[in-house]
């Protein structure tokens, strides 16, 4: 038994030992697989650091590149080349369709080629304008029981001094005007908003209809005043500036200062046109080609006369104005009591009102003039610069102080690619033309060139007047833009007296900081009244524009006080506006920083995050309008909960987006341009080819003009729109279920913006 126990307890011996050897066999085997993958997670750890290294020194040395172009850029730009082209521009009148117009689109196009730009081509359109009849002029009567008239208006404003002799200079009209003479009782309709009609049908029982009616410039498009006027039911209706709105406290009146003079008229469009351009091609471009509608058949034209006085002709004939006196609100500085009517006191009841308008509406040929720098990497991407150049006289601030700065980047992008430089992306330079007539030459542009487009726009800056005011600057644009705004303000000096070694930002954000962020500057809606409409509005390209304006707190008067009128010379900005052109040049080399980013930044600077957060502020705004009929909305199960929720989606896929973008190597360039395209069609997400309801042309779901004033931005204006005015609606089933109609589209809207911002699988 002991030779037995001897040799198992061998046996075990041997086994232990191999066992033992298998064991640390084993643990050599995983010490050296354990170094092997130490050792490759250490080289990818490294190979991570170094590619991270290269692709944040990629980055860094594109964007150190990019900002000393842009820097190069904006120091060239010159505050005396603004004073010289806005000079020589100013010389004389020239209306759009007329000769003087077409001599300064070549003299412009000339300039663009001797910059360097690649092309500078003139593109024509016969479209509809509008002028008064030099044979038979506009003006308005005070007629007596016998039908003589006892006071007629001013045909012409009185030329300033050196200015006597122009032969061409257009009499104060309003474009499209209905011709006729009606003639009939008179009533006082303030700013002839939607509101002003209503107090008077429902507070204080006075109809418009077969009256003519006199209402007082300003708060609101002149448009929307004549559209209100035509749905009263009246005959006619006279615009006025009075001086409560056109007219500075202590200011005097031009030549002595920079305030209207009682014999100065605002012309302008009375268009109600919505979007849709030329009015007898709406849609289409107004080429040789293109259908026609008649003369009478036109989209947007008034149905009624519609003719511009004079404050000082304004007093003669409202100071005989019977009928209640107005709400306090409604009146203005000129000395009388702004009875409302209709008609006159009763010493004078036997006197009526007549008008005579005269303007004839004619097919005429009108001239863009496009210039073009070819990108270098993204030739089919462009970002365009467009600003009109048309005026009704001399346009000493609208538009040549626009259409100057423009020149003056056109300059100096020209010079930099002289030098061998050129950008990642194409840059579009455009002059249009016939804007004071309803953005013509920027929408027959934008529609003969909508395919085209609607593939390749990244962005529009409009490059109108410069300065309707010197005491801030002003910015509207898309939430896409807000980041790059604020960065570059940072970097661009500030012209403000007091503000010396300080930025263009320090300013902005003292003299107008956002009510909702205090911490940061006032950035304003996109309505229209300018050229970026088409491009923003109806084909979603990121839009944005930029200008200096007057105190919006403390200056009452709207816009600057001689707007339209033959007092918008030269000498008008050179002695009272800018006289060292500084804030001109701010604008410039704002416009110029925002255009050169865009074009090329490798990545385009856009942040749709700030989109997600702005989305969300204006639901909360007209979920509040919505609140005040709490009762109506739970009765007809109207709810806001699919709207926030797809709003919730498009945050989360915007920070999923941004979070690509920080990671994204520049190196590649497919990766690159996937990215850029998601950001560039972000905008685009937002349009409804159908359009908003009556308003087909305005086809962005997030923004659009107001209904009730074109100059104001509307956000999620279907809803908007359908809520307005709904507590006195007939039939409010039939109203709410628009509104539930209107949310649906924002939703899906919303919804599928979201679905674009997702990585591509």
């Amino acid at each position: 038994m002991k030779g037995v126990e001897t040799s198992y307890h061998g046996l075990c011996t041997r086994e232990a030992e191999v066992k033992f050897r298998t064991i640390m066999a084993r643990k050599k085997g995983m010490k050296r697989t354990f170094v092997v993958v130490f050792m490759s997670l250490a080289v990818f750890f490294f190979l991570g650091i170094l590619v991270g290294w290269l692709v944040s020194t990629s980055r860094n040395q594109q964007r150190k590149h990019t900002q000393n172009v842009r820097m190069q850029l904006v120091s060239e730009m010159k505050a005396e080349n603004i004073k010289a082209f806005l000079r020589d521009f100013t010389k004389i009148p020239h209306l759009s369709g007329t000769e003087q117009n077409l001599e300064l689109a070549k003299r412009i196009q000339s300039q663009w080629k001797n910059f360097g730009l690649d092309k500078a081509e003139l593109v024509h359109y016969d479209v509809l304008l509008s002028y008064p009849n030099k044979s038979n002029p506009n003006y308005i009567s005070i007629i007596d029981e016998n039908g003589h008239e006892i006071y007629n208006t001013s045909l012409f404003e009185i030329p300033p001094k050196g200015y006597e002799n122009f032969t061409d200079i257009v009499p104060p009209y309003n474009a499209f005007s209905a011709q006729g003479e009606p003639e009939g009782d008179l009533v006082y309709v303030n700013y002839a908003r939607t509101e002003d009609f209503f107090l008077l049908e429902r507070n204080m029982s006075i109809n418009c209809t077969g009256k003519i009616v006199i209402a007082r410039y300003g708060k609101i498009f002149r448009g929307n005043k004549v559209k209100n006027a035509m749905l009263a039911g009246a005959k006619g209706i006279i615009l006025f500036s009075d001086p409560a709105d056109y007219c500075a406290p202590g200011v005097k009146p031009y030549p002595d200062g920079w305030n209207l003079p009682g014999g100065g008229v605002q012309r302008g469009n009375v268009l109600n046109l919505n979007g849709a351009g030329d009015p007898l091609t709406p849609g289409y471009p107004a080429k040789e080609f293109t259908y026609r509608y008649n003369a009478d058949e036109g989209v947007g034209l008034p149905s009624i006369p519609v003719h511009p006085i004079g404050y000082h002709d304004a007093e003669q004939i409202l100071k005989l104005m019977g009928g209640p006196s107005p709400p306090n609100s409604w009146k203005g500085n000129l000395n009388i009591s702004y009875n409302i009517g209709p008609g006159f006191l009763s010493n004078v009841s036997t006197r009526r009102v007549r008008m005579h308008v005269n303007t004839n509406n004619k097919v005429t040929r009108i001239y863009d003039v496009i210039g073009t720098i070819r990108g270098a990497v993204e030739p089919d991407r462009y970002i365009i610069l467009g600003g009109h150049r048309d005026s009704w006289v001399f346009g000493g601030i609208d538009p040549t102080t626009g259409a100057a700065v423009l020149q003056e980047i056109a300059r100096s992008f020209g010079k930099k690619l002289r030098e061998g430089w050129r950008p990642r992306r194409t840059i579009i330079f455009a002059s249009w033309d016939a804007e004071e007539f309803g953005l013509l030459g920027s929408t027959e542009w934008a529609e003969e060139n909508a395919k085209i487009l609607q593939e390749r726009g990244v962005a529009y800056i409009n490059s109108d007047s410069s300065i309707e005011g010197n005491h801030t600057l002003r910015i509207d644009c898309t939430p896409l833009l807000y980041k790059l705004v604020y960065n570059l303000t940072k970097q661009i000096a500030s012209p403000d007296e007091g503000f010396k070694n300080k930025s263009l930002y320090e300013s902005w954000l003292q003299k107008d900081p956002s009510i909702d962020k205090p911490d940061l500057p006032r950035i304003n809606k996109l309505g229209s009244g300018s050229d970026f409409e088409a491009y923003f509005q109806r084909l979603g390209i990121a839009s944005g524009r930029v200008r200096y304006t007057k105190n919006r707190k403390t200056d009452k008067y709207s816009n600057y006080p001689v707007y339209h009128t033959v007092y918008e010379t030269f000498e008008l900005v050179e002695q009272f506006y800018d006289p060292t052109f500084k804030k001109q040049l701010a604008v410039a080399q704002m416009r110029g920083s925002l255009v050169y980013e865009l074009a090329d930044s490798m990545v385009l600077p856009f942040n749709v995050q700030d989109y997600g957060e702005e989305l969300k502020n204006y639901a909360d705004s007209i979920y509040k309008l919505a609140k005040k009929n709490d009762h109506e909305m739970d009765e007809f199960g109207v709810s806001f909960d699919p709207l926030y929720s797809a709003i919730k989606n498009f945050t989360a896929a915007a920070n999923g987006l941004h979070q690509r973008l920080d990671k994204v190597d520049y190196n590649d360039p497919l990766a690159v341009r996937i990215l850029n395209d998601q950001l560039m069609f972000a905008e685009r997400a937002f349009i409804d080819p159908l359009g908003l309801p009556g308003r087909p042309f305005y086809r962005h779901i997030i923004f659009a003009p107001s209904s009730h004033n074109k100059y104001a931005g509307e956000s999620f204006p279907g809803i908007y729109d359908a809520l307005f005015d709904i507590e006195n609606k007939h039939d409010p089933r039939t109203a709410w279920e628009e509104v539930k109609r209107q949310i649906s589209i924002a939703t899906f809207t919303v919804q599928a913006a979201a679905e674009t911002l997702r990585e591509v699988s």
